[in-house]
């Protein structure tokens, strides 16, 4: 999208920096429309989302580039010439580089291990722009996105028709609708929410964090955000289209993965709850392995929720149309195997059994004599690492009361409260001095970001991308029910504070950023990078990371990127070949900062339309 001024303009508008702030934000007013042209179509009816436009003129007579710009010369050096990305054929319309459908079939299909990643190889790797399909419009704000998606944006009809009658998905014209159904609860995830909520205690603050196995199109993430609970889902990319695909579209958190041979991307004692609803994970195999690890990553007190086959396979098997010898079998052996990991069972009704994770390990005398104990200190080191058939001990503690690993506060006070990891001193190099002073500092640059895109206190912006969260100060600034951030730790960062970031009630995931991300193109509305760039300088090719960026990031969605000034002039310079508009601004204490902020917008093209990636 073009951004014209008008050059003969010289009436004096005051300072520079006032400008900045301004013409920025009608920048980004202009570009972040709800969707294409205003209207999306369905069943013969439109809506039509409107809102009138700033006077933008104030883009006329503006200097976007910071103090050091030209003293770095890299920021627009003429002589330096732009690399222009071309893009990808139609046929990567849907790619999803670490879980391309053709590789995973040369991988053995023993556990899964050919639906976890499996990365190309420098040789493979695209290096174009991926494409948006024909038709494709801006999501519809939260939270009738949880209920339609607009059909172009994921054309795949398969589920509409496989899952009609539990009521997964609908095709209503030009709309999918998803009425809130799953295999387990066909008649809406609020009845079965509130099923649940009769044990676990949802809705105070005291479950926040949940994990969902095998999630479907994540309709019990989506109806969990009435009780403020947030629950990261995943699924592998197999026979269910676009499942996970049909979940980020509807602005609920999700990852492709799969619980096969190596450890999921989530720090010990990350979630307050677990689920799997008829998730067809073989809890009972390899000596109970899944079951150890969703043991690891649950905090002491946590729920498991298991509901499907083999849950009271008495009454239930010739409805399932499965052996019933088998149900029974496999129900034994499920209750063997969470006694020994020491769960209590809570409740068991219908199709519905509930367990609990005991909150310290002196109810657990006779587990750490009958089972085999992970080594503690490996515990948060769990990228492409395998798994262990080995349960993870307990944090210690010194009576029956005290919780391991520390007691949380009920959100939303767990946002800011000091988290147990720290106030232990268990992480090196991060005292609660240090915490705090990151939370002020994230709520001061936060608010700085405001005031270029005002966008960011709209239902603009609903899927957000932390590529570099730290202590998750950046989310917890923006927290709110209009948004979600997935904050990603690089495996590579000098201190692994993900356990932190679940400890204040958000989530996350590891990741290594030379490498592609687990979801599919066009996730995230806005992604954040802070010093992603010097953190990597030398690690892996800029380029590649930015052209991931791109793969992810929705037409018309935006970055900020933060980092050291000649950085952010190269990155400044690829993204030009990308379709992208750019503006750097100054850090928020003033132009002798080294730090910049350089924000940009990805521009609006879809496939086969307008393939030359030069700006107008």
């Amino acid at each position: 999208m073009a951004i014209k001024g008008n050059p003969g303009d010289k009436r004096s508008r005051g300072p520079a920096s006032i400008f900045i702030v301004a013409g920025l934000c009608c920048f980004f007013y202009v570009i972040g429309v709800w969707q294409r042209g205003g209207f999306a179509k369905g069943d013969g009816k439109s809506l039509q989302i409107t809102k009138k436009a700033e006077d933008c003129s104030i883009l006329s007579n503006l200097e976007y580039e910071t103090h050091h710009g030209d003293q770095h010369g890299l920021v627009d050096d003429p002589k330096l010439k732009i690399k222009q990305f071309e893009p990808c054929g139609e046929q990567y319309v849907d790619y999803t580089p670490c879980h391309d459908q053709m590789r995973a079939m040369t991988f053995p299909r023993e556990n899964m291990n050919y639906r976890e990643r499996h990365c190309p190889p420098e040789e493979e790797k695209l290096h174009c722009l991926i494409p948006a399909p024909k038709g494709y419009i801006t999501p519809f704000p939260w939270p009738k996105s949880r209920e339609y998606v607009p059909y172009a944006n994921a054309p795949h009809k398969s589920l509409t028709v496989e899952k009609a009658v539990q009521n997964w998905v609908q095709l209503e014209g030009d709309l999918l609708r998803f009425p809130g159904g799953g295999t387990q609860f066909p008649h809406g995830a609020d009845a079965y929410i509130d099923q649940l909520a009769s044990v676990i205690p949802m809705g105070n603050g005291t479950v926040r964090t949940a994990l969902d196995t095998g999630c479907g199109v994540a309709s019990w993430g989506a109806y969990l955000f009435k009780k403020n609970v947030i629950t990261m889902s995943f699924a592998p990319r197999d026979s269910h289209e676009a499942q996970v695909q049909f979940a980020l579209e509807r602005g609920i958190p999700a990852v492709i993965g799969v619980l096969g041979t190596i450890k999921l991307p989530f720090p010990s004692r990350a979630f307050d709850m677990a689920h799997c609803s008829r998730c067809l994970i073989p809890w009972t195999a390899n000596r109970g392995l899944y079951l150890m690890e969703v043991d690891r990553v649950l905090r002491p007190g946590g729920y498991w929720i298991l509901s499907g086959p083999p849950i009271s396979w008495q009454t239930n098997y010739k409805a399932w149309q499965l052996p019933k010898e088998e149900l029974e079998e496999e129900q034994r052996m499920i209750e063997e195997i969470t006694e020994l990991l020491c769960w209590e069972k809570k409740y068991e009704k219908g199709e519905i059994a509930i367990w609990r994770k005991r909150v310290n390990s002196e109810f657990c005398s006779k587990r750490d004599s009958r089972v085999t104990l992970c080594d503690l200190s490996n515990s948060e080191n769990v990228w492409y690492k395998k798994m262990e058939a080995c349960v993870t001990p307990y944090p210690e503690t010194i009576n029956l009361e005290q919780v391991s690993g520390g007691e949380l506060k009920p959100f939303p006070e767990r946002l800011n409260a000091i988290p147990p990891r720290i106030a232990s001193g268990s992480l090196t190099g991060v005292s609660v001095e240090s915490f705090q002073e990151d939370n002020k500092s994230w709520k001061k640059h936060v608010k700085a970001y405001k005031r270029v895109n005002k966008l960011l206190d709209t239902r603009r912006y609903r899927n957000i991308l932390d590529m570099n969260a730290g202590l998750g100060s950046f989310a917890a600034a923006l927290e709110s029910s209009k948004l979600w951030v997935m904050n990603v730790v690089p495996t590579i960062a000098e201190r692994d504070t993900l356990g932190i970031i679940y400890d204040r009630g958000l989530i996350g995931i590891y990741h290594d950023w030379c490498e592609a991300f687990s979801t599919y193109p066009r996730t995230y509305d806005l992604i954040h990078a802070n010093g992603i760039f010097s953190l990597y300088k030398d690690k892996c090719n800029t380029e590649d990371i930015l052209l991931e960026m791109d793969r992810i990031l929705r037409p018309e969605g935006a970055v900020i990127f933060r980092d050291d000034v000649d950085i952010l002039g190269q990155v400044k310079r690829v993204v030009s070949g990308m379709r992208w508009k750019t503006k750097m601004v100054d850090h928020e204490d003033g132009p002798l900062i080294s730090k910049k902020v350089l924000f940009a917008v990805k521009r609006y093209w879809v496939v086969g339309e307008n393939n030359s990636t030069i700006l107008r």
